[in-house]
C-alpha cells in the first residue's frame, strides 16, 4: 500500500527561526499576516546556545534588541552568548510566535504555482516563504585538512566550546577573523599559540570602556545602520567588497594578540607529513588546528536558479524578483552593513513584511494552526495589530 504523504499548507511560511526568522515573524504578526515558522535548532536561540562558552556580544543591550522587546539587561552590558539565547527564547514565547523547533528543511521548490518545502517525510506548501537566515551556513574547511595527522585534534569554530577540548601541546588558529582572534586569545592562556592569516583591520578603539559603550558605538551604529547603506555610494562601493571579505577586528586588537604571547603566521598552504605547512614553507608541528575559515553559504536546498556565481541569491533588498513571493531576511549587506546583526535585521523585515502584504491575495483574518516549540498547538487567530 502506498503511503500518502500529508501536506501542510500556510500563507507564509518563514524558514529559519533565529533573530532573522523571529524578527520575520513579528512584523508580519504586526500586519495580521498567517504564517509558521520552520527552525531546525532543537530550542530556539541554540543558533547563539551552541558557540564558545566565553562569547559576548560587540555591542551593548541597549543595541542588541529586537523591536518590540529589549534585552533583560543593563543597556551598556556585553551580553552572553547564552543571555541571548535565552533573550531569543522569550521573544518567541511573548509574541506567541508560531515556530516548530527540530524541523530542518531538505528542500524548496516551487510546483503549480506553490512553494513547496520539504523536510524529512514532511511537506509543506505556501504562497509566500521568506528564507530567514544569513549567508553563514555551512562551515569552511580546507580540502588538505583531511591530510592532517589524525591524532591532531581538528576543530572548525562552529564546535569549539573552550580549551577543554583540546590535546596538550601547540594550537595552531587558522583565519583571523573576530572568531578567530577571541578563540587564539583564549586558548593562549593555556597552550602555545599560532595565529595563521592577514586580518583586515581593526577598530581602533578599546569597546569595553565607558566611552566606547555610550558614544564611539553609537557613532559606529549610526554609520552602518543609516550611511553605509545600498542607498549610497560609499555603501554600495562597501557592499562589493564586503560580501566576500573577513569583518574587522572588533573587540580583540592585534596587539592584544602580541601581548598574550600568540605567534603571527603566514597563511597555511597545505599539509607536509601530517602537519600544516606555512605559505612561508614552515612546517608548524602542532596537536591543535582550530579552524576559524569562515561558511559558504549553504543554500544548496533551495532548488531556484536564482544564486549568482558565488551561490548567493540574487535580490533586491531581499524581495526576489525571479520568483514572486520569495524573499531573504537576515543575509549579510542586505540593504545596509547592520543587516545581519541584531540591530539592523528588524528593519528589513519590516520591510519585507510590508512586500508580503502588498503580494498576497488575501489579508483575511482566518483561523491558522500555531505551532509552538516544537508542540502543535490548538487553531489560533493571528490578530491584526500590535501585539
Amino acid at each position: 500500500m502506498r503511503h500518502e504523504q500529508t501536506v501542510e499548507h500556510s500563507d507564509v511560511l518563514i524558514i529559519g527561526g533565529g533573530q532573522a526568522g523571529l524578527s520575520m515573524g513579528y512584523h508580519l504578526k504586526q500586519r495580521g499576516v498567517r504564517f509558521r515558522i520552520l527552525d531546525a535548532s532543537q530550542r530556539t536561540g541554540d543558533v547563539w546556545r551552541n558557540r564558545w562558552d566565553s562569547l559576548r556580544l560587540f555591542t551593548p543591550a541597549r543595541y542588541a534588541a529586537l523591536d518590540g522587546m529589549r534585552v533583560p539587561a543593563d543597556p551598556s552590558a556585553y551580553v552572553t552568548k547564552d543571555q541571548m539565547a535565552d533573550y531569543l527564547e522569550a521573544y518567541a514565547r511573548r509574541f506567541e510566535l508560531p515556530i516548530e523547533t527540530g524541523v530542518r528543511v531538505d528542500s524548496l521548490s516551487r510546483v503549480d504555482g506553490k512553494f513547496v518545502a520539504t523536510a524529512g517525510e514532511r511537506r509543506f506548501e505556501a504562497d509566500q516563504v521568506v528564507v530567514a537566515m544569513a549567508n553563514y551556513q555551512v562551515p569552511r574547511v580546507p580540502p588538505f585538512a583531511r591530510q592532517l595527522d589524525p591524532e591532531i585534534v581538528q576543530l572548525h569554530s562552529t564546535a569549539y566550546r573552550n580549551p577543554g577540548q583540546l590535546r596538550e601541546g601547540g594550537v595552531l588558529v587558522v583565519g583571523v577573523g573576530n572568531s578567530g582572534a577571541d578563540i587564539a586569545l583564549e586558548v593562549s592562556r593555556t597552550h602555545l599559540t599560532w595565529l595563521a592569516g592577514k586580518e583586515s583591520g581593526f577598530i581602533p578603539f578599546p569597546i569595553d570602556t565607558w566611552f566606547s559603550r555610550h558614544v564611539a558605538l553609537h557613532i559606529v551604529r549610526f554609520i552602518g545602520h543609516h550611511v553605509l547603506t545600498l542607498d549610497t555610494k560609499k555603501g554600495r562601493a562597501l557592499r562589493a567588497k564586503a560580501l566576500h571579505a573577513a569583518a574587522p577586528l572588533v573587540r580583540v586588537k592585534p596587539k592584544d594578540l602580541v601581548r598574550a604571547g600568540v605567534e603571527r603566521v603566514s597563511r597555511v598552504t597545505g599539509v607536509r607529513d601530517g602537519r600544516p605547512v606555512l605559505e612561508d614553507g614552515r612546517r608548524l608541528d602542532v596537536a591543535n588546528v582550530i579552524w576559524c575559515t569562515g561558511f559558504d553559504s549553504g543554500f544548496s536546498w533551495v532548488e531556484l536558479p536564482i544564486f549568482d556565481a558565488h551561490g548567493d541569491p540574487r535580490h533586491e533588498r531581499g524581495v526576489v524578483k525571479e520568483a514572486p513571493g520569495l524573499y531573504f531576511v537576515g543575509l549579510h549587506f542586505l540593504y545596509a552593513m547592520t543587516s545581519a546583526t541584531l540591530t539592523g535585521v528588524g528593519r528589513d523585515a519590516s520591510r519585507i513584511a510590508d512586500a508580503v502584504v502588498a503580494y498576497a491575495p488575501s489579508r483575511e483574518s482566518l483561523p491558522v494552526r500555531g505551532i509552538a516549540h516544537g508542540r502543535r498547538s490548538a487553531e489560533i487567530i493571528l490578530p491584526v495589530g500590535s501585539v
